[in-house]
């Protein structure tokens, strides 16, 4: 450091506005919220307990134990701030806290996502200003924490003044239950109370291990003849269908409910005209915004599974899937998964004794965003390779539909003539003359209405594809994985999804009538919520024999 900027710095008026700035730090880390709207100028007038401690302690302690006691406090300071920021940023997008033992695989999605969307110089200029950020604050909070104890320590009288002051003024607020700025008290806890949530959060994540093994295990159809299961969906073909962020917000919130709730209600017509009938229900995805395989794995096993520990150990066991039911039961069983972009190991989970995914289903056309092919491209490619081969046997197929994946920006047009669709090259014009997403997102307001027109493409696409397609043996299941992210769904939105069972058989239906699901492609708002992992075990009881459902 050059000469003349010690100098500067050691000047008395700059020394004591760095301390009395160290100070403010951190007065701030410690009262520093985790949700995004409590980050206010009144949010922060509050009076943090652990203050009186952190001055208590490092006053007491001899020089040499009170810097290493320093940097201890300030990297556990620093962190549990950058815990917080991360905590805004998933209650932002899927509407929950950052789990600290859980969740750091959502990472690399994260990053990829940006690289589909943004493109890889943005991704990893995003990684570095992030990584600069955890340095950045982790060295603030411990120069901090020195600073100001290295003053205790010079004063330790005035020191322990403070402290006693800082304690006694958090007791009075806390006993008179003083607050001025709405609910939040003036007396504050949440570091401590924080550190404690995020502790036992992780102890509660490695008891949950032994908790879900049991759970696993313990499964009504695990040993119940294959001949009794899914028996009245005999030589039918059988389509589980995921719209991408399709929830309840899409057709409930009045914003969104104009752009879709008339897709819903002429589709009920058009299939009605075609000869279908359905039946519409709701559940309850274990996510938000985002993490699709926990909702297809929980819909899958009949397990809850929401969080990645669950589905990790979830893959490992040999539990009885739908697909594999299917399967024991003599249809084919296929995958088409049109955002899979590399090998997918845990197929071989599911019992599906074919993938098919971006590498394979002969896509030419350009990615949008995140999507790498339209649903019209998907749906058209499915009659291909799997719906109208001839002489082929029943199917059963898991069909994820992307184009509706956040960042909703580009959105593909619906193609009437399904010819034009061909290998996808007809998409290029699409993409370039579309909305981009730096520009989507730069104005939020905007956000909402694309994400419900995205569901307008993705429902006009299924629901033409069963009239034009589809024939008497067909039984379509599609539903939402989970809602959209808060700046769609709105906030307080709940974890509900619309599901639907379309069939041309009535006997098909009759078989769920007890379900008491609302008639049509709309659910009501009385209809029935069930748990998405209820799914599994409902469905094997209405459509296999009396003895398995028994």
């Amino acid at each position: 450091m050059p000469q003349r900027v010690r100098a500067f710095l050691r000047r008395p008026r700059v020394q004591l506005s760095l301390t009395i700035l160290a100070g403010v730090v951190l007065f701030a880390f410690l009262i520093f919220p985790n949700v995004l709207s409590r980050l206010t100028p009144g949010g922060f007038v509050r009076i943090p307990i652990e203050a009186a401690f952190v001055i208590a302690i490092l006053m007491a302690l001899p020089t040499r134990a009170r810097r290493i006691a320093g940097i201890i406090i300030g990297v556990l300071l620093g962190w549990l701030v950058i815990e917080k920021c991360l905590d805004m940023g998933f209650f932002e997008e899927l509407n929950r806290p950052f789990d600290p033992v859980l969740d750091w695989v959502l990472f690399d999605d994260a990053f990829s996502f940006v690289v589909d969307s943004y493109g890889r110089a943005a991704a990893i200029g995003a990684v570095a200003a992030i990584l600069l950020l955890v340095a950045a604050v982790l060295a603030l909070t411990c120069w901090s924490v020195l600073r100001i104890g290295a003053l205790a320590a010079r004063h330790r009288r005035r020191s322990a003044i403070t402290a006693g002051g800082v304690a006694v003024a958090w007791a009075l607020t806390f006993s008179l239950g003083v607050s001025v700025y709405g609910a939040v008290p003036v007396a504050a806890r949440s570091s401590a109370t924080y550190a404690w949530d995020r502790a036992h959060q992780a102890r509660a994540g490695l008891r949950d291990e032994a908790n879900f093994a049991k759970e696993v295990a313990d499964d009504p159809y695990r040993n119940v003849a294959a001949d009794q299961m899914l028996s009245a969906l005999k030589g039918k073909d059988v389509i589980f269908t995921f719209i991408e962020s399709y929830g309840r917000s899409a057709v409930e919130t009045p914003a969104l409910a104009e752009l879709v709730d008339p897709v819903l209600d002429s589709g009920t017509a058009q299939l009605t005209k075609a000869g279908y009938a359905a039946r519409s229900g709701w559940l309850t995805s274990p996510t938000f915004g985002g993490g699709s395989w926990l909702a297809h794995s929980t819909f899958e096993s009949g397990l809850w599974i929401n969080n990645e520990q669950r589905y990790r150990n979830l893959v490992s066991t040999d539990r009885l899937t739908l697909t594999r039911a299917f399967k024991n039961a003599g249809s084919r069983t296929v995958s088409v998964m049109p955002g899979a972009t590399r090998a997918w190991p845990e197929g071989n989970f599911y019992g599906y004794d074919q993938v098919w995914d971006s590498r394979n289903l002969g896509y030419n056309g350009p990615k949008f965003s995140w999507a790498p092919m339209p649903d019209q491209y998907t749906l058209k490619q499915l009659n291909t390779i799997e719906y109208k081969k001839p002489g082929r046997g029943p199917l059963m197929v898991e069909l994820p539909l992307v184009s509706s994946h956040t960042p909703w920006a580009p959105i593909p047009d619906y193609l009437p003539d399904w010819n034009q669709v061909g290998d996808g090259s007809v998409y290029a014009k699409m993409v370039e003359d579309g909305t981009k997403p730096k520009a989507l997102w730069a104005e939020p307001k905007k956000v909402r209405a694309e994400y419900g027109k995205s569901i307008q493409y993705s429902l006009t696409t299924l629901i033409n594809w069963i009239t034009l397609y589809g024939d008497d043996n067909l039984v379509m299941v599609f539903l939402g994985d989970h809602q959209p992210s808060p700046i769609a769904a709105g906030a307080n939105a709940s974890h509900d999804v619309p599901i639907t069972i379309v069939a041309k058989d009535p006997k098909v239906l009759d078989r769920v009538a007890g379900w008491n699901w609302a008639d049509g492609l709309r659910p009501l708002p009385a209809t029935p919520v069930w748990p998405m992992n209820a799914f599994r075990d409902r469905f094997f009881a209405a459509f296999g024999t009396q003895a398995a459902a028994s």
